[in-house]
Order: C-alpha cells, then structure tokens, then sequence
C-alpha cells in the first residue's frame, strides 16, 4: 500500500503541544482507561458467571462490554503512548489498520445497541412471545448480523481510504486515524467525502431513527401499565437512551457533515471513543437492579471462598 504514496508514516498531532497539559491528560486518560476495563470487565464477570447470562438482554449487555473494551483498547493506548513521546508518529499501515477497527468495533457497537432496543420493544409490547422470539438461537444471530454488519460497514471505509494517494503533508489533526482527517491530506480526488457521509453518516441516521422509533412504541404501550411495571420499564429504557444520545451526538456532528474537519472534532471523538465507554458500565449498573444483585452475589461468593480458605489453610 505504501508504494502509492510518498507518505510512509503520519504524525498525530493530539490534542496539545503543551508538555504540562500533555502530562494532565496522560493522568486523566489513564484514570479513564482503568475505570473502563474495571467497569467492563465486572460486567462480564457478573453476567457470564450467574443467570443472567441466560437471560437475552443481559447477552446483549455482555457483548457490548466486550465492545467497548476492544472499541477504546484501539484508541486510548496508543494516546497515552504518544502524550508521553516526543514524536507522535503512526505508520502508514498502522494507520489503516486502526481506521479498520476503529469503523468495525464502532458499527458493531452501534447495531448492539439496536439489538437491544429490540429486545426492550419485543419484552414489554409483545410480552406473551417474548421467550420465542427472543430464544438463545435468535439472539446469537443477532449478534452476528451485527458483526457482520460492522465488518461490511469498515471494509467500505477502509477501501475508500486505502486508494487515497498522499504526497506530501503528513500531520493528522487529531489523535487518531480517521477518515475525514486523512482525506483533509490527500492529494487525490476527494469527493469520495460525500460517500463517507452517505456510508457511516446514513448509518448513523438509520440506526438512530430505528432506535427513537422503538422507544416512542415502547412509551406508548406502557402508559396503561401499573404505576411499578411502568417505573422498571422507564428505568430500563431510560439507561438504553442515556447511553445511545451518548454515543450518538457526537457521531452527528462529526460524520452528518461536508468533507471539513473542525478543532472542536477532537473533543467530540472522546465521547465515542472514551467517555461512553467508561459511563456504560455506571449507568448499566447503577440502575439496574438484577445487575447490582448479580455483583452482590458474586461479591459474597468471593467472600465465602476467602473464608473457606483461610479456615482449611495450614496452621
């Protein structure tokens, strides 16, 4: 790939040049990177270790943990890496690589969530054939569909970016490889801008149309439920779209838009690549009443076993 090019490697700018501010954001991304594989990981742990692992949302929930690990573990690393080195440099194969992931993580965490505002649609509008329809097999499929989908959105992506020839400058204002910070150099024809918006922007759009359009049957079918049946509905609906405007927001303003990129692109990108990942987890949690018994349980069991330890341990 790199013969087409008189670029071999990019220079990330990141986010400041200031080595004091460099050294606040290493702490604060760092502290950020922990907190989501803490979060996620106890996630993973509390549903694949009890029932809720049999139960479909609580599947869904699950893989989208194992998202968002793999989703940020492509960006933050190599940010911290770089607020720490004197040449913020990233090959050109590299690159390319990380624009893959980023796309294909990224999309699968975006059909996720539409897999379970299906799941909440199906479970309190149609309630009778909730087990049926969401039988173990459908979910699997599901979740293939969505990797499948993630799959065919990032190897559009990808080849649009790879036949891109870039002769000269070599500085990516931003702290990642992406599409609309590379086409910003590329000396080739970039009206291929217009097929990244209809590409991630249109998928975006869809996505969180479908989304809203599921919430609002969701709202409508629960207004005659009792005051507590509608209370746990809420609450559960109310997680899913907390996170979902989380994400998504941000994913407008950067990719629903002509081929320019703005300062402000940088901060946006965080919510995405950092921020949602490190809420997930709170905001599932939190409010989640089957989640907090399941860390509840899994807590005493560690306990329990501690105890039967040192009771049988050697004297």
């Amino acid at each position: 790939m790199g013969n087409r090019n008189n670029v071999t490697v990019f220079i990330l700018l990141g986010f400041s040049q200031n080595k004091e501010m460099e050294a606040l954001c290493f702490v604060l991304f760092l502290f950020c990177y922990i907190t989501i594989w803490l979060g996620n990981v106890l996630i993973i742990i509390s549903i694949t270790c009890t029932q809720l692992i049999d139960q479909p949302m609580y599947v869904f929930l699950n893989y989208l943990a194992l998202s968002d690990l793999c989703y940020t573990s492509t960006v933050t690393p190599k940010l911290m890496m770089d607020l720490l080195s004197e040449k913020k440099i990233i090959s050109y194969n590299n690159c390319m690589a990380q624009l893959f992931l980023i796309h294909f993580l990224g999309a699968i965490e975006i059909f996720i969530l539409t897999g379970m505002a299906y799941d909440r649609y199906v479970a309190i509008c149609r309630p009778l054939h909730y087990t049926v329809i969401m039988s173990r097999q459908r979910c699997n499929s599901i979740i293939m569909v969505c990797c499948t989908g993630g799959f065919l959105h990032s190897a559009s992506q990808f080849l649009l970016t790879i036949f891109l020839r870039f002769c000269g400058p070599n500085e990516i204002d931003h702290y990642f490889c992406d599409v609309y910070p590379l086409l910003k150099l590329a000396c080739s024809n970039t009206t291929i801008g217009l097929l990244v918006i209809v590409n991630s922007g249109l998928i975006a759009l869809v996505t969180f149309v479908i989304l809203m359009v599921s919430y609002v049957l969701i709202l409508y079918t629960i207004r005659v439920y009792p005051a507590e049946s509608r209370s746990k509905a809420l609450s559960t609906c109310g997680c899913h779209i907390t996170v979902v405007v989380l994400f998504f927001v941000p994913v407008f303003f950067i990719y629903m838009r002509p081929n320019r990129t703005f300062p402000e692109d940088k901060v946006f990108a965080l919510f995405y690549t950092i921020i949602a990942p490190m809420c997930n987890p709170l905001i599932y949690t939190l409010r989640n009443l089957e989640m907090k018994d399941a860390i509840r349980k899994m807590w005493r069991h560690q306990n329990r076993l501690e105890r039967k330890q040192v009771l049988c341990g050697p004297f």
